[in-house]
Order: C-alpha cells, then structure tokens, then sequence
C-alpha cells in the first residue's frame, strides 16, 4: 500500500469517527462517550499529519531526482507543527 493510500486512509477513517462525535453530541450521549471519541478523531489526524510528513521526509533523503521542493528546515517546521 502506497503512503498516499494509507494516509487517504487514515483520513477517512477521521472523518468516520468525527461524524460519529456529532451524531453523539445531537444525541445527547454521555460526555465520556463523546470525549472519548473525539481523542480518536484527534489522534487519527495526528497520525495521518505524521505520515505525511515522514513520507516528505523519505523523499528529501532520497536521491536528488526524486527530491521534493522543501527544505529540512521547513521539514522540521512541520513536524513541529504536529508535536
């Protein structure tokens, strides 16, 4: 599976459980329920921003005919943003 799939992926799989936050919440579920929930949708979505940028890493260190236009610095600038 290519990085680009699973990331698709694992953005789909955000989107599920954030619909199912807002169902939760028009339904007056418990809190716990719906914070619970809303951890999954938070972590999804930090997974799915670290294979992003761990997939731009691996090509900038790759050779240079594949190398994407983006400095380390801006990189690390990424990265950061998702820490």
């Amino acid at each position: 599976m290519t990085d680009r799939r699973k990331v698709v992926n694992r953005l789909k799989r955000a989107r599920g459980q954030l619909d199912a936050v807002i169902t939760a919440i028009e339904n007056d579920k418990p809190c716990r329920d719906i914070v619970t929930q809303l951890s999954a949708v938070s972590s999804a979505l930090d997974r799915a921003g670290f294979a992003i940028v761990s997939s731009a890493l691996k090509g900038c260190l790759a050779d240079d005919a594949n190398r994407e236009d983006i400095t380390v610095e801006e990189l690390e600038k990424l990265f950061l943003t998702l820490a």
